[in-house]
């Protein structure tokens, strides 16, 4: 089986769990094991939901070992490693396939604002620097340029490119790049309020936040009823609310953020609260 088939259906996007300015290892563990008894099917380590420019590379590093001891060795593990910098994006690339990695998730280039022709170039180096197989990750909302759908289908072809995390929420968008690219492309959500409507126009899965918290349900694709719960995971910027979530749910012990990132707002996390429990999340 090739890296690429291993990575399908309900993955979740880690949170990583601090406690005292440290990494809380304790808490991470017991996450890995509700999510691995839930029939989750992979992990990314390292996204924005990780926390991923306020964790440092050596920390980096020791928490990715970590997991993978974790884990069974067909369990995929796919590390964000895209920055700003072609460059810098590289050696991170190469550093996760040395840890052992199965893919990268590479997000858009933030704050720099590149033309496409400068993402398709990007994407290309990227792609060329090692052996690990790439994912795009398409999010405007947080890095303001975005992937065109035309930029989209001519990095499909490259063999090294397997996929992308597609999260816009953009039906139409998701179903013209099902059309478009080549037949083994995977197309993975990154938008959970969308995610049924994703799939019925030829998605393969999901990378998520709401997994953390409603694991078999993103397996099973039957999220509709816990909508307005998952739609609390976003009343503060992501990680924040899920964060506080799985404290609340005694999953990990402190909501703990680092700078610039704060724990929630306490009116909000009374908010969330009460979602969590019409969800039947709490008691």
């Amino acid at each position: 089986m090739t890296q690429a088939k291993k990575i399908h259906g309900a993955i979740t996007a880690l949170v990583t769990p601090f406690k005292g300015g440290q990494v809380d290892y304790a808490s991470l563990e017991k996450l890995i094991h509700f999510q691995l008894a839930k029939g989750i099917e992979g992990f990314v380590v390292h996204g924005t939901t990780g926390e991923s420019p306020c964790v440092t590379d050596s920390e980096k590093e020791k928490i990715f070992g970590f997991i993978k001891k974790l884990v069974p060795a067909d369990f995929p593990l796919i590390v964000g490693t895209g920055t700003n910098s072609t460059a810098d994006t590289i050696e991170n690339t190469k550093r996760a396939q040395v840890w052992g990695a199965d893919a990268a998730l590479v997000v858009v280039p933030y704050y720099n604002k590149p033309p496409q022709r400068g993402l398709f170039e990007h994407f290309t180096a990227v792609a060329k620097s090692s052996e690990l197989p790439i994912l795009l990750y398409n999010v405007p909302s947080r890095t303001v340029a975005g992937l065109q759908l035309e930029t989209i289908l001519s990095l499909s072809p490259n063999p090294k490119i397997i996929g992308i995390k597609e999260a816009t929420g953009d039906l139409k968008l998701a179903a013209a790049i099902r059309a478009g690219a080549r037949k083994d492309f995977l197309l993975l959500s990154g938008d959970d309020g969308s995610y049924e409507g994703f799939r019925q126009v030829g998605g393969d899965g999901i990378i998520s936040v709401g997994s953390h918290i409603l694991p078999a349900e993103f397996v099973k694709g039957q999220i509709e009823k816990f909508l307005p719960a998952i739609n609390a995971l976003y009343l503060e910027a992501n990680p924040i609310p899920v964060k506080k979530a799985l404290q609340l749910m005694g999953i990990i012990e402190s909501a703990e953020m680092r700078l610039p990132l704060v724990e929630m707002d306490g009116a909000l996390a009374v908010q969330l609260g009460e979602e969590l429990k019409k969800a039947g999340l709490l008691k």
